[in-house]
């Protein structure tokens, strides 16, 4: 197994086992074939339980995963005929937003993204998918054009948060982020967002009002990242596991929020066992939840995306005698 994580040790000692068992008779010409069955029985069994019983800090290592498909990953298997665009027109080209315009089933679209890299080398490059304020303004040209021409916005979130240093703050970081989040309100288009890794904070939200939000199944979306969280609650950032705990961050909680419209089931293990069948799962989402949505008319989507952000939460009234 590639890439495991500490919470599959099980997993991997059985898995050992088995292949040393196969081996062993292999070289000695032995019929291990009943053992062998009864271990891969017991290995599908433990299987079940490891990945059912999975922790929101274990979803949380499944969603950072290094080896996980990034956007990049999800359009080459979803879109056909995808260019992509570069620069905000103002300052740069931010590696951290990728995005241009691509077909789904023969639809033109507007796609947009946070990219991870895929090795050290390519994460510095893509500053760790965390955007800089030009990334942020790249990603609003984009859609404003995909506005102006009428084409459906599908949006990939996959980010830590927004980048905090200096320079990012005097770009004009939080300034980027609110323009976003209210164009994004106004567009008369489909817009669609899929969770794909993390969620985090502001830098999701830049890219996360939609019509539909949708999350894959081990992916995370907060407020803060729970190292961020166990920082300023605890001073220390390792204690990240037990922030993730409290927090409520995994697709099924955004789903009893109404946070999130559905949850995209992941291969056994995570996305980064099979990126070809994620990719094909959620591209069909995708394109049910366009069909419905390309009915409407540019003010039933903006009413419709309005409405969907409004009934996020609950609060109650004191009444004072």
């Amino acid at each position: 197994m590639a890439g495991e994580m500490p919470f599959e040790q099980p997993l991997i000692e059985l898995r050992k086992k088995i292949d040393e068992l196969k081996t062993f008779g292999q070289e000695r010409n032995i019929d291990f074939a009943d053992e062998i069955a009864r271990l891969e029985e017991r290995y599908a069994k433990l299987e079940e339980e490891v990945y059912a019983s999975i922790t929101p800090a274990q979803r949380m290592q499944v969603a950072r995963h290094p080896q996980r498909p990034t956007t990049l990953d999800y359009i080459q298997h979803i879109f056909t005929d995808f260019i992509e665009f570069h620069g905000d027109r103002l300052f740069g080209d931010d590696l951290a937003i990728v995005g241009g315009i691509a077909k789904l089933n023969g639809i033109p679209v507007t796609v947009v993204g946070h990219q991870k890299g895929k090795d050290t080398k390519d994460n510095i490059a893509r500053n760790f998918g965390m955007p800089h304020p030009e990334g942020f303004r790249k990603a609003l040209r984009l859609m404003r054009q995909a506005d102006k021409f009428k084409r459906p916005i599908v949006t990939f979130i996959d980010t830590p948060g927004a980048f905090p240093g200096n320079a990012a703050e005097e770009r004009g970081q939080s300034e980027a982020i609110a323009r976003n989040l209210l164009e994004m309100a106004g567009f008369g288009v489909p817009v669609v967002a899929v969770v794909i890794g993390e969620g985090g904070s502001g830098g999701a939200l830049a890219l996360g009002v939609a019509n539909r939000v949708l999350m894959l199944e081990n992916s995370i979306y907060s407020v803060i990242s729970p190292n961020g969280a166990a920082s300023i609650l605890w001073k220390d950032a390792s204690k990240a596991d037990q922030a993730a705990e409290a927090m409520k961050i995994t697709a099924k909680d955004m789903l009893n929020f109404e946070i999130v419209e559905e949850i995209i089931p992941e291969p056994k293990g995570g996305a980064h066992r099979d990126g070809e069948m994620q990719a094909a799962a959620i591209k069909t989402s995708l394109w049910n939840h366009l069909q419905q949505l390309r009915g409407m008319s540019s003010e039933q989507l903006r009413q419709d995306r309005y409405h969907k952000f409004r009934k996020i939460g609950k609060f109650t009234s004191i009444q004072h005698s």
